[in-house]
């Protein structure tokens, strides 16, 4: 597998944290940073996804998000997506 080798600087707490949640895990915090770092490019592909979907239908109704929201076994409480 090819790597692409980073520096990156966080703030100390930030480092902490993340160092924490890379051991909890039980990952290295190398692998820990790079799936939060695939999460969120994943997210922010699915925010354009659905911004383009909205910009084409109109926006989600309530039923339809609240739909969605237990189709994936998530909770009822829809927040709205952030820039809205």
């Amino acid at each position: 597998m090819q790597v692409d080798r980073l520096s990156i600087t966080l703030d100390t707490a930030l480092g902490a944290a993340a160092r924490k949640a890379a051991k909890r895990a039980h990952v290295s915090l190398s692998a820990w940073i790079a799936e939060a770092t695939a999460d969120r490019v994943r997210n922010e592909a699915l925010d354009s996804a659905l911004k383009d979907w909205e910009s084409e239908d109109g926006p989600f109704t309530r039923a339809e998000l609240a739909e969605a929201t237990a189709a994936l076994g998530r909770s009822t409480n829809v927040r709205k997506r952030r820039g809205r």
